[in-house]
């Protein structure tokens, strides 16, 4: 579909005639034709200003149809399903090193098993928003809230255990979600918690948090992460740092916010506690679709370049034109 944004800039057209109409009243105004192009008028004669003056006329209906602004809409495309808002906390303390996951066939540390199966989960959001948080010592915001869930992914898999120290601050890392779910009005405010320990750091203690999450309405699940079992094979006996999980905070977060806890212990485990999400926190239905549309504004503007560029040259053309004279 083809439309001007601005149509009204086709009421200038005459505008050329009306002055040209007052030129012998009002000279400040006077708009002659032949100059717009400023072709020689004094060898050509009438004819010669004729044609200069048709040029003038069309630049300038040219440049009408440029000021009106004309746009190309192409044919609808659906947008993605409009989606949830999901913050992503991931504990990047010291306990997160131990080794007693089980995925594909070999035992790997926790936090290896959370990138594993949490990128998956995050490429797998069509039209959903997501933001990650990591927290040690302190929390800090890696990502914002986008629907780029490959840098979401790409900045996952590139935190370090270590990266903001080796203690546990769930209530830093609660705290800071409700910080950013503030700034957004319209969301449905969802954070999933993983975390293998116990709240050791931090500014803000894990209860004032929660009560701050209450609050502002943002609904919270909790993952505790790690094996009931220390099958981390012979070499690796001896070296387990170990956690001390603390299911009952991480239940009480999850059950007053009207979220859920799980408890990750292996690969398939952590995946259905994923697939459980997708299920209690379903995509709305609602379908949008957007035109795409092109500005072809340049068209009528490349006209009259085109136009001048022609008569400049044709300018030249007569100027080189030998003249006919006597030696005699």
């Amino acid at each position: 579909m083809f439309e001007f944004s601005w149509p009204w800039a086709f009421l200038l057209v005459p505008l050329p005639f009306i002055l040209l109409f007052l030129k012998s009243t009002v000279t400040r105004l006077t708009i002659k034709a032949p100059s717009l192009i400023g072709m020689p008028q004094s060898r050509y004669g009438a004819a010669k200003k004729a044609r200069v003056s048709l040029l003038g006329w069309l630049c300038w209906l040219c440049l009408c149809s440029a000021v009106a602004n004309p746009k190309y809409y192409g044919d609808p495309i659906s947008l993605p399903l409009e989606g949830r808002d999901l913050m992503l906390a991931v504990d990047l303390s010291g306990s997160m090193e131990e080794a007693d996951m089980a995925y594909q066939g070999q035992y790997i540390d926790r936090l290896s098993l959370v990138k594993a199966v949490l990128s998956e989960f995050i490429t797998a959001r069509k039209g959903d928003r997501l933001g990650l948080i990591l927290f040690g010592d302190t929390a800090f915001l890696q990502t914002p809230l986008t629907r780029d869930v490959t840098t979401v992914s790409q900045m996952l898999v590139e935190a370090q255990i270590g990266l903001v120290g080796k203690a546990t601050a769930i209530g830093d890392a609660l705290g800071l979600a409700v910080k950013r779910f503030k700034l957004k009005e319209d969301s449905n405010r969802i954070l999933i918690l993983l975390t293998d320990g116990q709240n050791t750091s931090g500014n803000l203690d894990p209860e004032e948090a929660l009560i701050l999450a209450k609050e502002e309405g943002i609904k919270v699940y909790t993952v505790g992460v790690g094996s009931n079992s220390s099958n981390r094979g012979f070499f690796s006996m001896g070296l387990s740092r170990g956690s001390s999980l603390d299911e009952t905070l991480l239940k009480k977060i999850a059950s007053e916010t009207g979220g859920k806890y799980f408890r990750a212990t292996d690969a398939q485990t952590l995946q259905s506690i994923y697939s459980e999400l997708d299920r209690l926190e379903p995509l709305e239905d609602d379908q949008q679709t957007f035109r795409p549309q092109s500005a072809l504004f340049y068209y009528p503007l490349g006209v009259i370049i085109l136009l001048i560029c022609l008569s400049l040259l044709w300018q030249i053309a007569l100027a080189l034109r030998p003249e006919e004279t006597s030696h005699d």
